[in-house]
């Protein structure tokens, strides 16, 4: 079916545009619903006119219904969504991929997108949408508390969180970790503000680098202000994470000559949760467990691991050796085909 598609895409994009766009809408008013015209416009990046006309269309196929509250899936519309949810991952030509990398990693799920982060910025705003989607998924109703990683990826994966506030459900952002170093705005501490600020949520701040000594880091912990947002951090039932290239991370945590030099000897070629690791998953290094660790992640419900572009292909792979089943990997193609076709890593 996915050549027939492929085919359709070439000889009439414009048809698979407003499919595409359509689902969309539904997705998002049954994520959000009821919801007004002018919320849901805000959330799909559609001007309210365009958006009139969609809504329109799809009131006319009862697929949705407006109240005083704001516009609702019926069971119709309900049904139908279902539906489009196999047929956009066919559409997408992704699936069979997903499956394989999901499979190779025996972890829960993995979502792919089209293209090289290396190479196409998009691609980084892709990945932001199926977090947001992965979000509205997951998140249970109740008090949810989700921790976020920092760094430029995440940072722009923030940028599109939606609203998802319910009178049912409620969310706290936290930070992961302690701040490496770093420009201000790529810090867990403001990409976790923004997501809230993004959700509609709440967050707490933990002001409390990874740079610092052992004496320090225990002086630090005796603060009560600290040691409440550390506790919060701890009873999150959703992380969401970026795995890096080891080198790259050193320097951004501005880690010693010295250190560099034994992360070289030791091939350090991963990090994530401040932990490095060789090409064989192997922990050759450490820094200070200010904030989650492996432990504290293997427990959370719902863990996002997000990485992509050819050149983290050695990342991924490492990390993933550790990566508990319940991961979600949003990663793209370049670094999936990479993967699995078993180069040298």
């Amino acid at each position: 079916m996915l050549s027939e598609f492929k085919a359709l895409e070439t000889i009439a994009p414009d048809i698979l545009n407003a499919v595409k766009r359509r689902y969309r809408v539904l997705q998002n008013i049954f994520w959000m619903q009821p919801i007004g015209r002018r919320n849901l416009a805000e959330s799909l990046g559609l001007t309210e006119r365009v958006l009139r006309s969609e809504t329109d269309f799809l009131r006319e196929q009862r697929l949705i219904e407006t109240t005083k509250s704001g516009m609702s899936l019926t069971k119709k519309g309900e049904v139908l969504l279902q539906d489009l949810d196999l047929l956009m991952d066919q559409l997408t030509g992704m699936d069979q991929l997903e499956k394989r990398l999901a499979t190779k990693f025996n972890i829960e799920r993995c979502l792919i997108v089209s293209g090289n982060s290396d190479e196409q910025p998009k691609v980084v705003g892709d990945f932001g949408e199926l977090v947001n989607d992965a979000l509205h998924r997951r998140l249970q109703e109740g008090t949810n508390i989700i921790a976020v990683m920092g760094g430029t990826t995440m940072a722009e994966i923030a940028k599109h969180v939606t609203p998802m506030e319910t009178p049912k459900r409620h969310n706290l952002f936290v930070p992961a970790r302690g701040g490496i170093g770093e420009s201000v705005s790529i810090q867990a501490n403001s990409v976790s503000a923004l997501m809230a600020a993004n959700a509609k949520g709440d967050h707490r701040v933990l002001y409390v680098p990874e740079q610092l000594s052992q004496e320090a880091y225990h002086t630090l912990l005796k603060e009560p202000s600290i040691k409440n947002v550390l506790a919060t951090i701890k009873e999150a039932n959703c992380v969401i994470h970026s795995i890096g290239r080891a080198l790259h991370m050193a320097v951004r945590r501005k880690m010693t000559e010295d250190e560099i030099v034994t992360l070289r000897q030791d091939r350090a070629v991963a990090e994530s949760f401040g932990y490095f690791f060789d090409a064989s998953g192997k922990i050759v290094y450490k820094a200070p467990p200010i904030g989650l660790s492996f432990e504290d992640v293997e427990k959370i419900p719902t863990v996002i691991a997000v990485a992509g572009g050819k050149s983290k292909a050695k990342a991924i792979l490492a990390y993933m050796k550790h990566a508990p089943e319940q991961t979600w990997l949003i990663t793209d193609e370049a670094a999936a085909n990479e993967i699995l076709k078993g180069a040298t890593l």
